[in-house]
């Protein structure tokens, strides 16, 4: 599951960080970050932003249930952020337990979406969004974060239900974001530079995975 608390990654909702550099980058010559932070902005400006629905879904079938705005970010992504990565992680826990942590303001972390063991998707955040699923800001920035019901030591809970609904998933986001599908692209949490997870953990089936979102007619080759 993301990490408990966003300091981890030092991801802050940016309009924060954004007053903080406009007073110092001149002082600190950081005049180029600055400039590019403010450049990630252009979409806040009125009329500019992406129209949003309440309640609508990234992915067709998918459910909407809303995580905490404490758990993520509000971004304009893939204008502000490209999108190139799908994390994959095991929740350590039931559906229901992952639904209500990620609705906790508390708890500092969320994914985008959660499979469920019978194959059923909730989606939580937007993929326009940041979610603070990996414990890496840049990480957090550039991907989809996508947990599955279960614990890494227990290989049944991985059902031939969860593997193909995810893998359709994966493969949807793939070729929203022409991200390719392989291995560089479509990682573990355990992979994410500077984490302490160990998810999806060695019975996760990589190839299989693999092999289920190729198999998919959406998926980028």
């Amino acid at each position: 599951m993301g990490e408990k608390q966003a300091s981890a990654d030092g991801d802050r909702r940016i309009g924060r960080r954004a007053l903080l550099i406009g007073g110092t980058a001149a002082a600190v010559g950081s005049a180029v970050l600055a400039r590019d932070e403010l450049a990630r902005l252009w979409w806040r400006a009125p009329g500019v932003e992406k129209p949003r629905v309440q309640g609508a879904v990234d992915f067709r079938g998918a459910q909407w249930v809303a995580a905490s705005d404490a758990n993520w970010r509000r971004a304009d992504r893939p204008d502000d952020y490209g999108i190139d990565m799908v994390v994959i992680h095991v929740t350590q826990g039931s559906f229901a337990s992952a639904v209500k942590v990620f609705q906790d303001p508390g708890h500092g972390a969320a994914a985008h979406y959660i499979v469920r063991k019978d194959g059923h998707i909730t989606q939580m955040i937007r993929e326009l969004d940041v979610a603070y699923h990996a414990g890496n800001r840049a990480y957090n920035e550039r991907s989809v974060g996508i947990e599955h019901e279960g614990f890494v030591d227990r290989p049944e809970d991985f059902t031939d239900e969860m593997y193909a609904a995810s893998a359709r998933l994966t493969a949807g986001i793939c070729a929203r974001y022409d991200i390719p599908v392989d291995r560089e692209h479509i990682i573990g949490h355990v992979e994410v530079p500077g984490t302490d997870h160990t998810d999806p953990g060695e019975h996760w089936d990589w190839d299989r995975y693999m092999r289920l979102v190729r198999k998919v007619p959406s998926a980028s080759a």
